[in-house]
């Protein structure tokens, strides 16, 4: 069915097979994955109403819906930054070690753009390497998404990766803001142009560039943020091949005040006078802040919505956690939690002891990923996770780690992940997919 968080069928599913989606009242939005000039078609419950009354049911529509389409993930890759940062080259500038940093967050090095790099070319690197395993020409591109909280350009930085693969066919390219969620964001887009828009093969890349932004005199963030970029490839295909099984996404504003970089304005432009004609114009040009995070409050946020988004997701697809190959989750570090607390998962309660340091408690996400591999019966050695090398890359981290694990050879075609990100907005959400 397409929901409001994702899509799933009206049966649970097998491994091998899947039913297409269709209609679903799920709250006060639905959608259906209709043809109409290749475009997705959206209604809300007060619009089906009134084709009822006047007769029309939407069931009885003479427009086919792409009912037979399916998509699946058919390459991947990713780019790094030549530069790297360990965390013995950051205690020359904040009071820190290696010790301190990696007992509490798991993070030793980092990967930063530097000198003539930028994030433009670590997107289409990384988009090279997923089209080259895809076997997918540039030409035959139908969709660049391009998601980034850190563009190079104000107005998106989509249709110059495009430019940079070499595209022939102006291919749409657009960019999905939404930090740390991002890339699940562009797998959820990448399906809806596949199945109701009836695109042929999506580019999803994930790429952020977090060292721009962040403070590096203050230890409390600079040791946690690294450079990247990954890429996948989705691809059409039958709906009995289908292996993006569902989706669960959320969003919730009130949370943003705990992790965000502002706009704010430049009390020091004075390129601009005022002759005192009207007060505040013209306005001053504004730059954003270092980012601010209250760890704390990511933590628990965090450990409270990750388990239940990837349990929603499951009960979507029609799937347990006994279904799960692989757990790849978001890899970011926050400070947070309690010296002694509990985390707490759904109705489920994990213990944890974390450390405590001065006045601050940190809490990397390599334990939330151990807490939630507990809650869903994972095995540790079934859980991806390359946070120690890179740290919190955003929107790159899991195809970074996707990318790393395929080509390592530990995911195989036909291996089910289960897979979330969270973050700036905030945002959140899960995917169960089955690779190849």
């Amino acid at each position: 069915m397409a929901n409001t968080y994702g899509f799933s069928s009206s049966a649970p599913i097998s491994l091998n097979k899947r039913f297409s989606p269709s209609i679903r009242l799920n709250g006060p939005v639905f959608c259906s994955y209709v043809r109409i000039s290749k475009r997705v078609f959206c209604s809300s419950i007060e619009g089906a109403e009134k084709h009822a009354a006047a007769g029309v049911s939407v069931s009885e529509t003479k427009v086919a819906r792409l009912g037979n389409r399916g998509c699946k993930l058919v390459g991947c890759g990713s780019a790094l930054p030549k530069l790297q940062i360990s965390n013995d080259d950051l205690s020359k500038y904040v009071e820190t070690s290696d010790e301190w940093i990696s007992t509490r967050t798991g993070i030793r090095k980092r990967r930063v753009l530097s000198g003539e790099e930028g994030l433009v070319g670590l997107a289409t690197e990384a988009a090279k390497k997923a089209l080259e395993m895809a076997n997918v020409d540039p030409d035959d591109i139908d969709l660049v998404l391009m998601c980034t909280s850190t563009p190079e350009d104000l107005f998106g930085s989509a249709p110059q990766v495009q430019r940079a693969l070499g595209c022939t066919r102006s291919p749409l390219a657009y960019d999905i803001t939404a930090a740390c969620s991002g890339f699940l964001l562009g797998l959820v887009s990448a399906a809806c142009h596949v199945r109701g828009g009836g695109f042929q093969n999506v580019l999803v890349i994930g790429a952020d560039a977090l060292s721009r932004f962040v403070d590096w005199t203050d230890r409390g963030t600079c040791i946690l943020f690294g450079d990247a970029a990954g890429a996948v490839v989705v691809q059409a295909c039958d709906s009995e091949d289908d292996s993006m099984f569902a989706f669960d996404l959320h969003s919730d504003g009130d949370g943003a005040r705990h992790l965000n970089a502002s706009l704010t304005p430049d009390e020091t432009d004075t390129a601009i006078g005022s002759n005192g004609a009207v007060t505040g114009f013209p306005p001053r040009r504004p730059s954003y802040s270092c980012i601010n995070m209250n760890g704390k409050e990511v933590f628990r946020f965090a450990v409270r919505c990750v388990p239940q988004s990837i349990e929603a997701a499951l009960q979507k697809a029609g799937l347990n956690s006994s279904d799960i190959d692989w757990l790849l989750l978001h890899q970011e570090a926050d400070i947070g939690g309690r010296v002694n607390d509990e985390w707490v998962f759904g109705e489920y309660i994990v213990m944890a002891v974390v450390v405590w340091l001065m006045e601050e408690n940190w809490v990397a996400n390599q334990r939330i990923i151990d807490a939630v591999a507990t809650r869903l019966e994972v095995p540790s050695e079934h859980v991806l996770s390359n946070l120690a090398n890179y740290g919190n890359t955003s929107a790159a981290s899991i195809p970074l780690a996707l990318d790393e694990a395929v080509r390592s050879g530990k995911v195989q075609p036909g291996h089910v992940i289960a897979t979330s990100g969270f973050g700036a907005g905030l945002t959140w959400g899960s995917a169960i997919i089955k690779w190849g």
